[in-house]
């Protein structure tokens, strides 16, 4: 017997073998044609395109509008994300069920349980509608502008942040939470002295990882009239303007650095 085979390479070959017949109908259906990038016809625009983004426009006029667009969008993600938590928080201990103290007698009290899958329609009910079409909603209900994005990424971002939030804390170890329960504290002083320490590090990480979601949908949501570095990306791209659009990629990378040494900051203050 050899012993430098993989002893388990007849079941990855099998699996891999049936992960390829179940996708080539998927990349059928959908008419995934990569190569047609590669044509003539389609090469000579493609070259074109992203040579006008060299090199990015630098002016300082054009400068202080990017930096101005930018300080707007990031106020929107911030915003809306703020909105996202003040939703989120409350849903999620509704919907916890190591904070339920009929729970701990082994069965749900029937309000309890019609409440928490309540709660847990609504979170599904928020985060199945994209932040696009709320924007859209909203852009008719209050107009052009910010407002609709902050609103938009509110909503959408509660479903979101309030699902999450609710996995990490029932992923966590319950006994803390549980004996503080059987002793007479309150929900929220469970929350904070039993779940809140053991998993800070994890919900940090997966809010500023949300926020930065956030900036990004921002841009997209400047498309529809939402205001902010989308709509003036929009804008340029219509008039094929590449160096103002390449100028304007490389300040949303420095976003996702910034949100990236941010979480990494919080995390390491919180271990």
């Amino acid at each position: 017997m050899n012993p430098t085979r993989d002893p388990a390479w007849h079941s990855r070959l099998f699996w891999l073998l049936a992960f390829a017949v179940l996708l080539w109908p998927l990349l059928v259906l959908t008419e995934f044609q990569p190569w047609v990038l590669l044509q003539p016809d389609s090469l000579r625009p493609t070259l074109r395109f992203v040579g006008d983004f060299f090199p990015p426009k630098l002016e300082p006029g054009f400068l202080w509008t990017v930096a101005l667009e930018t300080w707007r969008t990031v106020a929107m993600a911030t915003a809306g994300i703020t909105l996202a938590l003040l939703l989120a928080v409350p849903l999620t201990l509704l919907s916890v069920r190591v904070l339920s103290i009929s729970a701990l007698t082994g069965r749900m009290a029937p309000f309890g349980a019609a409440l928490r899958l309540a709660v847990g329609w609504l979170l599904v009910l928020l985060r199945s509608v994209p932040e696009l079409v709320w924007a859209l909603v909203f852009v008719r209900v209050v107009g052009l502008g910010p407002t609709s994005g902050v609103l938009a990424i509110a909503l959408t971002y509660a479903g979101m942040l309030g699902k999450v939030y609710a996995e990490i804390l029932e992923s966590g170890e319950p006994a803390a939470t549980q004996a503080l329960l059987r002793h007479g504290a309150g929900r929220l002083q469970a929350f904070f002295y039993g779940l809140l320490p053991q998993n800070a590090g994890e919900l940090t990480s997966y809010t500023v990882y949300r926020w930065e979601c956030a900036i990004r949908s921002s841009a997209v949501l400047g498309f529809v009239g939402a205001g902010g570095l989308g709509q003036h990306m929009d804008a340029s791209m219509k008039m094929f303007n590449g160096s103002e659009v390449s100028t304007m990629l490389l300040v949303f990378m420095g976003l996702v650095w910034l949100a990236d040494c941010t979480s990494a900051w919080l995390r390491k203050g919180l271990a």
